[in-house]
């Protein structure tokens, strides 16, 4: 069965097209309350749908709010989009969704699909990167969202603003301190641990490297030298994999003392997840074996055992801020807080004896 068309609903209604246009689509000209009966019940007996698309004219607004994340399965972008969610039922507002794998070129294939669908915002979550195979995709992504702003949307960023844009208005970035919380989660694990390895993601990754500068720069203040570095994946694979290369490091080594013990930290949960996965198939134990520490406090850590030391970021707040930063000039961004975080010690990084230790 075909759909209702408007035409049928302005004949049965006994009005114009244009008058029943400017009732069910929203225009500030709205007739007079008999006729606007008439239409809405006329447009209810035929199951008339109105077009979003000319309802958006109409009211100068989609109510649409594009997210674009690199992966909804992984909890932390899952954790994001709820306080998206949260600020768009705060603006009466629906949520777009596209992941992208965190590929430039898929970015901007997405900021193009939301700016066709004349998105009121965009929030982009995800790292951005300075890679030399990326800065094609990365001037392209600008462009799109310079050229998206210049047409009166707005977005807002997490972490780092978009490499190369140079549109004026429209972006606000909401900042997170990577670089200052894994400092201070290097000092806190410093006092117990002297043998340091870090898991961090491709170079080039900005939140990965604000991560690694980070742990460095409060291992080198504690006094120890710095630790090395494990370049993988940015995702619970990448763990994995670099899990298992230490497991054989572990292996192979002297027998170790507990002061001795290795004690990796892994730039994000999903990435420590992988990296304790791997030494468990090798028959090491966490923490008897080794200490491991993440990054985010993402929701799984709640059934991983042992309980996982990390960093603890309001995710969900972190994405309010964003989608409600991206509001536009009613947004009242010095309202917003600032975002901080929190190291929490867990099971994963205490001095275990062997016979207390679990896996």
């Amino acid at each position: 069965m075909a759909a209702s068309t408007l035409t049928e609903v302005a004949r049965l209604a006994g009005v114009s097209p244009a008058t029943a246009s400017r009732v069910l689509n929203g225009s500030a000209r709205i007739p007079g309350k008999d006729i606007a009966v008439r239409v809405r019940q006329a447009a209810e007996s035929l199951g008339y749908i109105p077009n979003a698309q000319a309802q958006g004219l109409a009211k100068s607004s989609s109510g649409l709010i594009g997210l674009i994340v690199h992966d909804i399965a992984d909890p932390y972008f899952s954790a994001i989009a709820r306080g998206v969610q949260e600020a768009a039922r705060e603006q009466h507002k629906m949520v777009l969704l596209a992941t992208t794998e965190g590929a430039p070129e898929s970015e901007k294939e997405a900021v193009g699909a939301f700016a066709a669908r004349r998105a009121d915002s965009i929030v982009i979550a995800g790292s951005r990167t300075s890679r030399v195979e990326d800065r094609d995709g990365n001037a392209e992504l600008a462009a799109e969202l310079d050229r998206y702003c210049r047409n009166g949307g707005h977005v807002g960023v997490i972490g780092h603003g978009i490499v190369g844009a140079t549109a004026a208005d429209g972006y606000h970035v909401v900042s997170v301190p990577n670089e200052e919380l894994a400092a201070q989660l290097a000092t806190e694990l410093a006092a117990s641990r002297e043998d340091f390895v870090i898991i961090g993601g491709p170079e080039g990754l900005f939140t990965s490297d604000d991560r690694i500068r980070g742990f460095q720069r409060g291992l080198a203040v504690a006094g120890l030298p710095a630790a090395d570095v494990i370049r993988t994946d940015f995702n619970r694979a990448g763990g994995f994999e670099a899990g298992l290369a230490l497991a054989a490091r572990i292996t192979a080594s002297q027998p170790r003392t507990e002061t001795k013990r290795l004690c990796i930290f892994a730039v994000n949960d999903v990435m420590a997840i992988g990296a304790a996965a791997a030494l468990r198939s090798q028959g090491l134990r966490v923490p008897r074996d080794a200490a491991v520490a993440g990054f985010d406090d993402i929701e799984t850590l709640r059934d991983f055992r042992p309980a996982l030391s990390t960093v603890h970021l309001s995710l969900e707040e972190i994405g309010r801020q964003a989608a409600s930063r991206a509001a536009g000039p009613s947004a009242d961004d010095a309202g917003s807080p600032p975002i901080t975080g929190q190291v929490i010690l867990r099971r994963s990084t205490e001095v275990a004896h062997p016979s207390s230790a679990e896996s």
